[in-house]
């Protein structure tokens, strides 16, 4: 329909202007006539449009139900394709649940089966108890014994077979170490020895300043003793003056405040002017002279070892020690020894010297200030080096060089091992009688603790002990063992130098008489 009417107003369109151009040229006659004519035309042009209309709307009619007919075409292929996969799937069911029944029905035989099993199973294990018992019912008549003391026995006889593996394994595995760590220990040591050489200054509690004459005595005095009782009041040392000819002890148990006394009296008997205000200043001079003799001191051993960056309050408290003795060693120079020999083995196993020397170095500083602060001087000596920012390394040497601490490093197991081979050389320390025989005593007070010890007796200055035993209640192998735990009783309880021989002996004697 909108075609046709389309085709009528374009027609319309084109015989209206044709009509009014053939009216303005042609009379009113002839207009009549070509009107006649145009109307005739305009007729046939709305006929062969509206045959065009019709021809259009069946094409378009034939063309829709053409597209229709295979639309429904596609549809019911479509359908039909999809019919056949949903049998597909179906069949696959189908299958699938066949099978699935099939297992069921397995299952359950076999579950029946089990059970079937299980039941005869339980049976027989009930037999077999009942077997049992009749067995270890006839066992025990024929042994004599009840189970638990078979039971006893088997273990007593296990017990003693695992004692004497452990005690061959142990003996076996100890005697390998020490072999192999006895020939690069003593290799490692004795070239660390023989490179290092230091001369050890034993010091005391006592200083003795050398006087011109006798007469210096009595000006040291004083009027009514005011001179010894300034000095004495300003340096905290006690000034004897005795009998001894042209000499006069400083006695302190603070070797600093000594040494500042001794120098400040000599200064007095040079000068020769001795009162109180002259005695106050030669104190203040030898109190800063001490003070810089300590800081030199501390260069000097950090510029002899190579060690540099310490902090300049460590420098300081380095040459403080050496006023410091300990054991009659003095403290710098067995400061020093130690970093010498923690360097020369550290270089023998390829570790960092530097850092071995410097750990060394410091490992006793605490020492310098302990006479004055409370705590021990590794408490003290790792205190002072977290304050001025050692490396961790250092701090962890000083912590454990005595044990306190586990190392954690190589650099301190060597100040260990270094600290121990520059205490334990002999000469190196003095130890008073008190301590001696304070440390044999305590020696044989652990071994006699154990049991079966029938005597102990310390011997080689208290560098080896010979222990004992009762024959009948120690075996051999209960030897081996009892000699390490003997040995790990006196390393936690005792503080010693160097290392201690235990020695176990077990003798059996058969006395008889003829008559």
């Amino acid at each position: 329909m909108v075609g046709i009417i389309i085709a009528i107003i374009a027609t319309l369109v084109i015989a209206v202007p044709v009509s009014v151009y053939i009216a303005n040229t042609r009379s009113k006659k002839a207009m009549e006539i070509t009107i006649g004519n145009a109307e005739d035309k305009a007729r046939e042009i709305i006929d062969e449009a509206i045959k065009a209309a019709d021809a259009k709307k069946r094409e378009a009619s034939l063309e829709v139900k053409e597209e229709t007919i295979k639309a429904r075409h596609d549809f019911e292929k479509e359908t039909k394709e999809r019919r056949a996969e949903l049998q597909k799937y179906e069949q696959r069911v189908l299958s699938k649940e066949e099978t699935v029944e099939k297992k069921a029905t397995t299952l359950e035989r076999k579950e029946q089966s089990l059970a079937s099993k299980e039941k005869n199973i339980e049976t027989e294990k009930a037999q077999l108890q009942e077997l049992q018992a009749k067995h270890l019912q006839e066992l025990e008549r024929i042994s004599g014994l009840t189970s638990d003391q078979a039971k006893e026995q088997l273990l007593s006889a296990v017990k003693e077979d695992v004692k004497h593996e452990t005690a061959m394994y142990v003996k076996e595995m100890e005697t390998r170490a020490k072999e192999d760590a006895r020939k690069k220990a003593k290799e490692y040591v004795v070239t660390a020895i023989q490179k290092c050489a230091v001369d050890h200054v034993a010091e005391t509690t006592i200083s003795l300043v050398q006087l011109p004459n006798d007469e210096m005595k009595g000006r040291i005095i004083g009027r009514e003793g005011r001179n010894i009782r300034s000095i004495e009041n300003a340096t905290g040392v006690e000034l004897i003056i005795d009998d001894t000819p042209e000499a006069v002890v400083l006695s302190s148990f603070n070797p600093v405040r000594r040494e500042i006394a001794r120098i400040a009296l000599e200064k007095l008997i040079v000068d020769g002017r001795i009162h109180p205000a002259r005695i106050e200043e030669m104190v203040e001079k030898a109190t800063k002279e001490v003070e810089t003799m300590m800081r030199e001191e501390g260069e000097a051993a950090t510029l002899e070892l190579g060690v540099h960056g310490i902090h300049p309050e460590l420098v300081r408290l380095l040459g403080r020690m050496k006023f410091r003795t300990s054991y009659g060693q003095n403290a710098l120079k067995h400061s020093m020894e130690v970093a010498q020999l923690s360097g020369l083995l550290a270089a023998e196993i390829g570790v960092d010297v530097r850092m071995a020397k410097r750990a060394g170095l410091l490992h006793d500083i605490g020492k310098s200030i302990d006479h004055e602060v409370e705590g021990s001087h590794v408490e003290l000596g790792v205190n002072l080096c977290k304050k001025y920012k050692e490396n961790p390394i250092v701090i962890n040497a000083v912590a454990s060089h005595h044990g306190d601490e586990e190392p954690e490093s190589l650099i301190a197991c060597l100040v260990q091992a270094a600290d121990a081979i520059s205490a334990a050389r002999p000469g190196a320390r003095s130890e008073t009688l008190e301590s001696y025989t304070t440390r044999l005593k305590q020696l044989e007070e652990i071994a006699d603790s154990f049991q079966g010890v029938d005597k102990t007796f310390a011997i080689q200055a208290g560098r080896e002990i010979r222990v004992m035993v009762v024959p009948e209640q120690i075996s051999d192998d209960d030897m081996i063992l009892l000699a390490r735990d003997i040995s790990n009783q006196i390393e936690e309880n005792l503080d010693y130098p160097g290392q201690i021989k235990v020695n176990v002996i077990r003798e059996s004697r058969v006395v008889d008489y003829a008559k």
